[in-house]
């Protein structure tokens, strides 16, 4: 989300406006989607809160789960965060900058509630070549991506969110030496995220990944793909999917 719209861009910029938050949620539930994941994408960037007022609407809204990310800074910040009716929190910069906050939170508010989000792009600067990008993916910090994702999980994290900037919002699949080589360092879920455009990637990410969860984002906000028709492909592949 960005200026409490629903948006999405690629390679974390060139944003498209993808219509009412509220509204979107509701015909994702109404279709079968299993979660939901809310990111107010320039908070932190912009140094602000994530936007409860208009999340609070969205949870309001339907039964499903929601993971609420984006401006999440303190414990003060998960707290409010599920009081708003967030399932699970995501962190992400200030997982980076202040890792004890995992830790804390995950101690608090349970580890279950805590996702750790891990934005990363192709790097020839660390050993796995993938690197951690913080602040809305507009940051480079030189830290390797699987040393950060087994740190997180080491801290508390009850979920790991890898993003690949490099495939996010290119529709051209998903990034399966990103996510396979964190699925195989973890023992937490690890959902895939950036990169969908067709029904073969799904399976493939969940076959070649074991990720727990496959997120996407441009196929349902502009309506290529159905959800419906997402699981009934993956359950003919061999996959097992919610009903």
């Amino acid at each position: 989300m960005h200026q409490g719209r629903v948006v999405k861009g690629v390679k974390f910029i060139n944003l498209r406006d993808a219509g009412d938050p509220v509204s979107s949620a509701a015909s994702y539930q109404d279709q079968g989607a299993d979660e939901l994941v809310f990111l107010d994408i320039s908070a932190t960037a912009e140094g602000r809160k994530t936007s409860l007022n208009i999340f609070s609407n969205v949870a309001g809204s339907v039964d499903i789960p929601i993971t609420l990310g984006g401006g999440i800074g303190s414990l003060g910040d998960v707290e409010a965060a599920l009081e708003a009716g967030a399932a699970k929190v995501g962190i992400g910069s200030a997982a980076f900058r202040h890792p004890e906050l995992i830790e804390e939170a995950a101690v608090e508010f349970g580890q279950d509630k805590i996702t750790v989000a891990v934005d990363a792009d192709v790097s020839p600067k660390t050993p796995s070549g993938y690197e951690i990008y913080i602040n809305g993916g507009s940051v480079a910090t030189g830290v390797d991506a699987f040393d950060f994702a087994k740190q997180a999980e080491e801290r508390g994290a009850g979920t790991l969110l890898p993003t690949s900037k490099k495939n996010d919002g290119t529709e051209e699949g998903y990034d399966i030496e990103l996510t396979r080589g964190i699925t195989s360092l973890v023992k937490v879920p690890v959902i895939a995220s950036g990169g969908a455009g067709k029904l073969e990637h799904f399976l493939r990410a969940a076959v070649e990944t074991k990720a727990a969860g496959l997120l996407a984002a441009s196929v349902f906000h502009f309506g290529r793909i159905k959800i419906p028709e997402l699981k009934e492909y993956l359950r003919k592949g061999g996959v097992s999917v919610f009903d």
